[in-house]
């Protein structure tokens, strides 16, 4: 049950993600044979649930990219149907301050470091108890990553990252953007300096920084500046934009 995953996070070793927002298992296993080093399962803007998501889980658990999940909110029910299912990398929407960080670090523990309820026996996380260990391993083996994209979490964009418990911190572009007055344009030069203020603010404090990048030249940038877990497109994007590209090719043709 080694989350290699947040190792690598801790080892500073730049780690190349996917967006996954098909909600296919199918299309999961795909990607997950492409080498990417992490898979973000997508449960806030994908159409995406606990049975859904358990069942990319099972797609991809042969390969050796590491699952990541992002649930639609930070309630605590939630992320322990999240961990109970077998995702021990968890990637928080919309954290805005110290104190909401710390109840999800509890969230994410069982007691008494945290809040996490114990059933060990019903659950694939503990493959139904044949983990010896697992209840003694999972708190340190689970790895919270909280998401900045408002103005309060800006502000109190340190604070949150020196909570202990709080493996990374992943900043979201677009949401960003649009609470700047850039609704569509993460690329704009404010939003674009923001965000490079963000990483070197994550890094002081000695926690890593993680972002999503659809443009090659932004994703670079962001690897440039000391981003460890960058992804660098989605399923969604990669399928719209092929599939875009290969009816134009024969744009002209008319039976």
């Amino acid at each position: 049950m080694k989350n290699t995953f947040k190792a690598a996070l801790c080892e500073r070793r730049l780690q190349i993600g996917l967006w996954q927002a098909l909600a296919n298992p199918y299309a999961a296993e795909i990607c997950a044979t492409a080498a990417f080093d992490w898979l973000l399962f997508d449960g806030e803007h994908a159409p995406n649930d606990v049975p859904s998501l358990l069942s990319q889980l099972q797609a991809v658990a042969a390969y050796s990219c590491s699952p990541v999940a992002r649930p639609p909110c930070s309630e605590a029910w939630l992320i322990k149907q999240y961990l109970d299912i077998g995702v021990s990398s968890l990637l928080v929407p919309f954290v805005e301050t110290q104190e909401q960080a710390h109840v999800l670090v509890q969230a994410m523990r069982y007691p008494p470091q945290g809040i996490r309820g114990v059933a060990s026996g019903l659950v694939r996380a503990s493959r139904w108890n044949r983990i010896p260990d697992y209840l003694e391993c999972a708190n340190s083996e689970a790895c919270l990553l909280v998401q900045i994209e408002s103005p309060a979490g800006l502000q109190n964009l340190s604070a949150i990252a020196r909570v202990e418990g709080v493996d990374g911190v992943f900043l979201g572009p677009a949401d960003l953007g649009a609470t700047l007055g850039h609704l569509g344009a993460p690329d704009h030069p404010e939003v674009q300096a923001t965000i490079e203020r963000a990483i070197g603010e994550i890094l002081a404090c000695g926690k890593p920084a993680g972002i999503l990048a659809a443009d090659p030249v932004l994703a670079r940038r962001y690897i440039e500046l000391g981003g460890t877990f960058v992804a660098v497109g989605s399923d969604v994007g990669l399928l719209a934009r092929g599939t875009r590209v290969l009816r134009a090719e024969f744009g002209a043709i008319r039976s």
